[in-house]
């Protein structure tokens, strides 16, 4: 399952979600986007977990949970086709 973890600190890293997310199970990848032109996080990012249980039940402890210093917004990714409008 592929989780959306949004409102995280400008300095959390990708292995600070993996440490995080591996309580509660398995832990495929972990990324934490970055501003192409700053180079400063944008607050957010994706963490991929295989058992889909082991997500949920990570997805339901961790949203609205306190992770260095902030709040987290976590949820399944909506995954799909990008539209776009012309």
């Amino acid at each position: 399952m592929k989780i959306f973890v949004a409102k995280l600190g400008f300095d959390t890293r990708a292995d600070d979600l993996i440490a995080l997310f591996s309580k509660f199970g398995k832990v495929d990848s972990a990324k934490v986007i970055m501003d192409k032109d700053t180079n400063r996080s944008k607050c957010y990012g994706f963490v991929e977990m295989p058992n889909e249980a082991e997500a949920c039940v990570a997805v339901t402890k961790l949203n609205e949970s306190i992770f260095q210093g902030s709040t987290l917004n976590v949820k399944e990714s909506k995954s799909g086709p990008v539209k776009y409008f012309i």
